[in-house]
């Protein structure tokens, strides 16, 4: 073979483990050529919203797992220690608490409509759970983070809930007046909603136990 054959076939070696490479990279790492950064330091054909997605997954670290025996509570902490509030947007509001019973919706266990939120989701508490809301402030299926209650799923509304005030579902009245009464407070938009929200999508938050990662809204 001539160094001339023996050469070309080096340098066709050396680009194929380059390409090997690359794809290897890409897949470990889901950036792609488009994330790259000229010597400004600018990025270089992406757009607004990939940029926002790559810096996002470069932060990104390992999900930790909530306490399989946590309460709401804890679990609610156990959150917010591991969250940082202040790469959301936030919003002051005065929040509330209320039950699925006659004293706050006018409905007895055995009517249709018990226990039913707006959107047709039942009324949960847990590590996600049913919340009300103005939709014009926060439309149907907006999730917030509300400090000392957890994650709150827009899912209702009342005719007393109008501009930024919001009211987070107890089980029980005394669960209202022992856990929160009423305040104002700060809480954080962790996604928006799009105007609905189906029982299959409620469902599906509070099945995983890693803690999730929200992408702050541009």
């Amino acid at each position: 073979m001539s160094k001339y054959a023996t050469g070309l076939k080096r340098i066709l070696m050396a680009f194929l483990v380059l390409c090997a490479l690359y794809v290897t990279y890409t897949q470990l790492t889901g950036i792609s050529t488009k994330d790259w950064t000229d010597e400004q330091g600018k990025q270089v054909n992406a757009s607004d919203d990939e940029i926002h997605q790559w810096a996002i997954r470069s932060q990104v670290q390992a999900a930790e797992v909530l306490d399989d025996d946590a309460t709401v509570q804890e679990a609610a902490a156990q959150i917010e220690a591991n969250i940082d509030l202040d790469e959301f947007p936030a919003v002051n509001v005065t929040a509330t608490g209320y039950t699925a019973g006659s004293e706050s919706t006018g409905k007895e266990p055995g009517h249709p409509a018990y226990g039913i939120t707006f959107s047709g989701v039942p009324v949960s508490r847990d590590v996600y759970s049913t919340i009300a809301a103005d939709p014009d402030v926060f439309p149907i299926g907006t999730i917030l983070f509300v400090p000392g209650y957890g994650y709150g799923v827009v899912a209702d509304t009342g005719s007393a809930i109008q501009g930024e005030i919001i009211d987070l579902y107890y089980e029980t009245v005394n669960d209202v007046y022992n856990e929160w009464g009423k305040k104002d407070i700060n809480v954080y938009i962790m996604q928006y909603g799009e105007g609905s929200l189906s029982e299959e999508e409620f469902d599906s938050l509070n099945e995983n136990r890693a803690l999730e990662v929200f992408t702050p809204p541009i």
